[in-house]
C-alpha cells in the first residue's frame, strides 16, 4: 500500500496546472508575502506570450509541460477551467502519487470526481478570490479522503498569507462561489457605479474613482476591525433626515439588496451546473 510522505513545509515546492489569472494571483500574492521565493513555484509554457511574460516577470519557473511541472512540485494546483480539469487529470494521473498534494481552485467540480481522474485521493478543494494578489483575499477548503492536517496546515499557511481562509464542509462551496469567488467582481461594479455618481454630480473623474474606492475599503475594514453588524456600521452613519437616510431610499427603492442577494444565487446555481457536466 502506497503511503503519505509529508510535506517539508521549508522545502516545498509548488506547482501550477494552468498559468491563467488565478495563478497568477496566488503566485503573486505567495512570493510578495515572502512564503516562497520563485526558485519553488513552477508552472509550464502553453504558447501564450502574455501569460508566460506574466510568470516570468515573477521570476517563476516556467518549464515546458505539465508533466515537468508535476514531476518538481510537492504541490500541485489545478488553476484551469472547470471544463477542462479531467482531461488534464487523467492524462497526469500515473505521476500524481500520493507523495503530491493535489489542490484544486477550479469552481464546481467536487471532491469525488477530482480524487477518481487524478487517481489520488490527497486532495485539498479551495474556493479563492482574486484579491488574494494583493494580500487580502478569502479562501475556503475543504480536506479528501487521504489529506492529512498537516497538508491543511500547509495550506492554510499557504492561502493564509494572502487573505484569510476557511474551513468548511463541501455542500457548502457553490454557495462559497457565489458569495467570495464572483463577490469581488459585484463590488467592482458598485465602486464604478459610486464614481460614476460622483462624477454626475460634479467630481473629477480621478478623485470620484479615488473616494469610491477607498470608502469601499474603509467600509470593508470597519466591519472587519469593529466586529459591528454592517446594519449598525449602517444606523451609526444615518442621521435623521441627512443625506445618507435620502441615498439610502433611492437604494431600497431600486431592490439594491435583493439585488445583490440573487447575484450571489445566480453565480452559486451556474457552480452547481458546473459540477454536473
Amino acid at each position: 500500500m502506497e503511503t503519505t510522505t509529508p510535506i517539508l513545509l521549508d522545502t516545498y515546492t509548488l506547482g501550477f496546472i494552468g498559468a491563467g489569472k488565478m495563478a497568477e494571483s496566488i503566485a503573486k500574492g505567495v512570493v510578495q508575502a515572502g512564503v516562497l521565493p520563485p526558485s519553488r513555484i513552477f508552472t509550464a509554457d502553453h504558447s501564450n506570450p502574455s501569460r508566460r511574460s506574466a510568470f516570468q516577470s515573477l521570476s517563476v519557473n516556467v518549464v515546458s509541460s505539465n508533466r515537468q511541472v508535476v514531476e518538481r512540485s510537492d504541490v500541485v494546483v489545478f488553476s484551469l477551467k472547470p471544463q477542462v480539469v479531467k482531461d488534464v487529470a487523467v492524462q497526469l494521473s500515473p505521476q500524481l502519487t500520493k507523495n503530491k498534494l493535489l489542490v484544486s481552485v477550479a469552481a464546481g467540480l467536487k471532491l469525488k470526481d477530482l480524487q477518481e481522474w487524478a487517481g489520488s485521493s490527497r486532495f485539498i478543494r479551495v474556493m479563492p478570490n482574486n484579491p488574494i494578489e494583493v494580500g487580502v483575499g478569502a479562501a475556503v477548503m475543504c480536506l479528501g479522503d487521504a489529506a492529512t492536517e498537516e497538508d491543511a496546515e500547509l495550506i492554510s499557511k499557504l492561502f493564509g498569507s494572502v487573505g484569510k481562509i476557511w474551513r468548511a464542509d463541501e455542500k457548502l462551496f457553490d454557495a462559497v462561489t457565489g458569495l467570495s469567488g464572483s463577490g469581488p467582481a459585484y463590488l467592482y461594479l458598485a465602486m464604478e457605479a459610486l464614481a460614476d455618481g460622483g462624477v454626475a454630480a460634479g467630481l473629477p473623474r480621478e478623485l470620484a474613482l479615488g473616494l469610491a474606492s477607498q470608502t469601499v475599503l474603509g467600509a470593508a475594514s470597519m466591519a472587519t476591525k469593529t466586529g459591528k453588524h454592517p446594519a449598525q456600521l449602517k444606523d451609526d452613519v444615518t442621521s435623521p433626515a441627512g443625506t445618507t437616510i435620502a441615498g439610502y431610499y433611492e437604494l431600497e427603492k431600486g431592490g439594491f439588496r435583493g439585488v445583490l442577494m440573487n447575484a450571489v444565487l445566480a453565480a452559486a446555481k451556474r457552480s452547481s451546473e458546473l459540477a454536473q457536466r
